[in-house]
């Protein structure tokens, strides 16, 4: 498979609907896998990214794990370089870290987002990852 090709049909969860607001750069899709309810306190989605989608920086109240299941993609935390991430890579983000993620260029990329904690405090989003500071990731 070429790794510009829509891996959405190759995945073992549905894409879901495209996001539909303003925390994102290009296309993204989302499936909740599992909701935010009181009993078990852990929503869980499957997130999909076309190529060059991303999301704004943001934190987490109560952490966040990914688990990345398809394609490549980048994450990255304030200060530090950013990361390629592949299949089977998982991201262990602590509690209030500021951090984005989302898919390379010439990649779609799609993982599991587990938000942990979430009694915490909902998801903080901040300024977008603009295409200048995009574009000179390698």
């Amino acid at each position: 498979m070429s790794s510009n090709q829509d891996i959405s049909k190759s995945v073992i969860f549905p894409k879901g609907a495209k996001v539909l607001n303003d925390h994102f750069i290009g296309a993204a899709y989302l499936e909740l896998l599992n909701p935010r309810e009181n009993t078990l306190n852990c929503p869980i989605g499957n997130v999909t990214f076309e190529p060059r989608a991303r999301n704004n920086w943001h934190k987490h109240p109560g952490g966040q794990i990914l688990l990345v299941t398809g394609g490549k993609g980048y994450y990255q935390e304030e200060g530090k370089p950013v990361q390629v991430l592949s299949e089977g890579d998982v991201v262990q983000i602590l509690p209030n870290v500021k951090h984005w993620h989302g898919a390379t260029p010439d990649s779609w990329f799609t993982h599991i987002a587990i938000s942990t904690n979430v009694q915490k405090g909902d998801t903080e989003w901040l300024e977008p990852v603009t295409d200048e500071k995009y574009n000179i990731l390698k």
